[in-house]
Formats: structure tokens, sequence, C-alpha cells
């Protein structure tokens, strides 16, 4: 069988030209500690967001998309699909581009970040209807994968962790080498960067969205911890280490632009959060990031002002996303403009 590499498919980083996001309504309540309703307002709020840059569309579930249109207003697209939770980052498909600019897509495996859920049927299926509507190219993915667990810079290279790809719940039987051959095969990238362990109490079990990124090829954005009792110091510190020893596919050593950590959490059990001003979402002329009601709101703000200065930055109230286990680039997937 012939791979989207072999016929000249690679994955565009997300800072280049989009058609639109995917996006998908909040829909299991056991996610949401403080109630489905600010789930709903805080879904809301990025999407309106996003489509002043870019076309939303939302895929909800049959019974509630009537009431995801009144919220959402016009202007962003509602598909009613049967859905089981509302993450398109891991649930989607991660779009390819063809050598003449045609659209693909490669649907991967899907077991609910590693079986921690039970009842993920119709999210195993989503990246497939999503493609079929699209009318791209659907290719079958042979492993697990999470579209938050992987970044890739658009010419060559791709960010990824050991503490996620290497979750005995997902691939136990593959090796690095088997990631690294089936990445390349289906993503179209030459290298692969690893990193080590992601944010503490992350449910995804280490996706490399919620600790770094790409901000240009050669540039990615981290997260910095300086306080020595927290667990995420010596972790990102690491990540640190191995991105500065690191090459890129085109040799460049890698730029790292450090972000700053978000201020200790605790979730309604009294577990810490995993929060971060990473999990951000580039769109057509401009970032939609993460805010938490804190002053280092302000100092990422500009951080990523300065990263990329042709694009709008906007800070939405993004807390109660948090709550449900992730952040704005984990509900949100582009399809590139093909």
């Amino acid at each position: 069988m012939q791979t989207p590499a072999d016929l000249g498919f690679r994955m565009p980083a997300e800072f280049e030209p989009h058609a639109g996001c995917w996006m998908a309504w909040p829909c299991r309540s056991e996610a949401w500690d403080n109630g489905m309703q600010a789930a709903y307002e805080a879904y809301t709020a990025v999407a309106r967001a996003i489509a002043r840059f870019e076309p939303v569309t939302m895929v909800a579930r049959p019974e509630d998309a009537d009431g995801a249109r009144r919220m959402l207003g016009d202007g962003i697209e509602v598909l009613a699909w049967a859905i089981d939770d509302s993450w398109t980052r891991d649930t989607g498909p991660l779009f390819l581009k063809g050598p003449n600019g045609e659209l693909a897509g490669v649907d991967w495996g899907f077991n609910a970040w590693g079986l921690i859920y039970q009842g993920f049927e119709h999210d195993a299926q989503l990246a497939r209807r999503i493609l079929a509507h699209t009318g791209a190219r659907r290719f079958v993915g042979p492993q697990i994968l999470e579209g938050g667990s992987v970044h890739v810079d658009g010419q060559g290279t791709l960010l990824t962790t050991e503490e996620c790809l290497f979750d005995a719940e997902r691939n136990p039987h593959l090796t690095r080498e088997d990631h690294e051959a089936h990445l390349k095969a289906f993503l179209g990238v030459e290298t692969v960067i690893w990193l080590g362990k992601g944010l503490e109490n992350d449910e995804t079990t280490g996706h490399v969205d919620n600790v770094a990124c790409f901000a240009a090829p050669g540039k990615v954005l981290m997260v910095t911890a300086t306080d020595p009792a927290d667990p995420d110091t010596a972790t990102l510190a690491d990540n640190r280490d191995r991105l500065r020893e690191a090459r890129d596919a085109q040799g460049r050593r890698i730029e790292v632009i450090d972000l700053p950590q978000v201020p200790r959490r605790l979730d309604a059990r009294g577990h810490r959060m995993a929060l971060s001003y990473v999990n951000f979402y580039i769109a057509n002329g401009g970032i939609v990031m993460p805010g938490f009601d804190v002053p280092e709101d302000k100092d990422a703000a500009a951080v990523l002002r300065a990263a990329f200065p042709d694009r709008e930055v906007v800070v939405v109230p993004a807390f109660e996303v948090a709550v449900g286990g992730g952040n704005i680039h984990c509900i949100t997937q582009q399809q590139p403009k093909a």
C-alpha cells in the first residue's frame, strides 16, 4: 500500500492558511463540574472568536443542535451528528495536503486517551465522517493517535512526547522506531523531536500541545516553570534541554520562546489542573488564546504578539474549558485551505 508520504502528502503547519475550523459541542455532562451551561458559554466564546477570522463548523448531538445554533448565532454552521465528547483536536482527522494542493486526512485510531473513559464509539467514527463531509481523501492510520499529541512545522519536523506515545493503554506493541516510521509515512515528516513528559495531572498523559508548539519553522513556544518545588519545573527543563540539543528537518537549531506558567489551580476534587498558555489556536490572521483572569494573561499575550506580529491576539476566558480537561487547542481542529 502506498502511504500518504509516498504520494506526496504532508501535514501542513497550523500557521498555514485554513479553510476553516472544526469544533464539537459539549455533551458529556460528567466532564463539566460547573454545569453544562458554563461549558456551552465557554465554547460559544471560543467559536465566536475564531469565526472572526475563519469559518467554524460545530458538530453537535442531534438533541443539542438547536440549542447550539441559538447560542452560536448566525455564521457558524452546526451539523447534527452523534458524538460522545467535545475534543475535536483528538477525535477529528489530521488533515493533509497533496502535491497539487488537494485535501486528504488521516483517520487514526481513537480509544478515549488510553481507555480513561468508556463509550467512545461515535467519536471513533468522527474523523471518517468529517473527511467524507469535506470530500477529502481518507487514509487509515496504523495506530492510536490523538491530534493533541503531535505538532508540526510544515517543513518536515514533528514534536511529540514519550509519555503520551509510549502509553501502555494506547500502543503497547510499538517501539520508538515504529512510531517514527508511522508518523513519517502518514504525516509526511522527516524528523521527530521527542520531548519527555507533559504537565502534571494532564489526563491526556502528556499531550505536547499543553507544553510546546511551533510558532514558525525553527521556533518553538514552550511553557516555563521556575518553582523548584513544582514537579513541572524539572519536566519542562528537561524538555527545553531536548529542544536545544535537537535539529529540525532542515538542520536548524530550535529557538525556544518562553511562555509563563499559569498559576496553580485546583479542580472540584482538589486535583491540580493542567492549565497552559500554549494551548491556543492559530487562525487565519489571529491567535485565540486562553485567559484565566490572572496577571500572567497579559504577559502571555505579549509573548504571543511578539511571536506572531502579523496576527491579532484575542484572549478568551477559558477556565471553564479547562474544567472539562483541556483548552482551546484541544477543542479545535484546523482544516487547511486546499
